[in-house]
């Protein structure tokens, strides 16, 4: 699955906590993911300099960085389950990302191969 592919498919599946996704439609994601937070956060810093004495604009710009944060919290959530069910493994371990160590764990889990076959979440 290719860098687009994966992109339109994350979006697709907004919410869809059902299914699996392979690891290259996970990694590209969180490139995309990556890329765009990059992007917004030097746009947001260069209009706070900018408008520094503006104060309504800088919250303004402010708000705005967080909806593009924040619309992009529940397809990443859903990639990561999918991604873990491709494991064979329960979407509740994606809980361990509130733990110190868990996000290693979770990074483990997200660069093993999938299971072979169809497995419980997936045909």
């Amino acid at each position: 699955m290719g860098f687009g592919d994966s992109v339109r498919t994350c979006w697709k599946k907004y919410g869809d906590f059902d299914g699996r996704a392979v690891r290259s439609e996970f990694w590209w994601w969180a490139l995309f993911l990556g890329i765009v937070q990059f992007a917004a956060a030097i746009v947001l810093t260069i209009v706070l300099i900018i408008f520094q004495n503006v104060g309504f604009l800088q919250w303004l710009s402010v708000l705005i960085f967080m909806v593009i944060v924040l619309a992009f919290i529940l397809p990443s959530i859903a990639v990561s389950v999918r991604r873990l069910h491709d494991r064979d493994l329960s979407g509740w371990w994606y809980l361990l990302v509130f733990v110190p160590i868990g996000s290693v764990v979770l990074f483990v889990f997200y660069v093993l191969p999938g299971t072979p076959g169809p497995n419980r979440y997936d045909s």
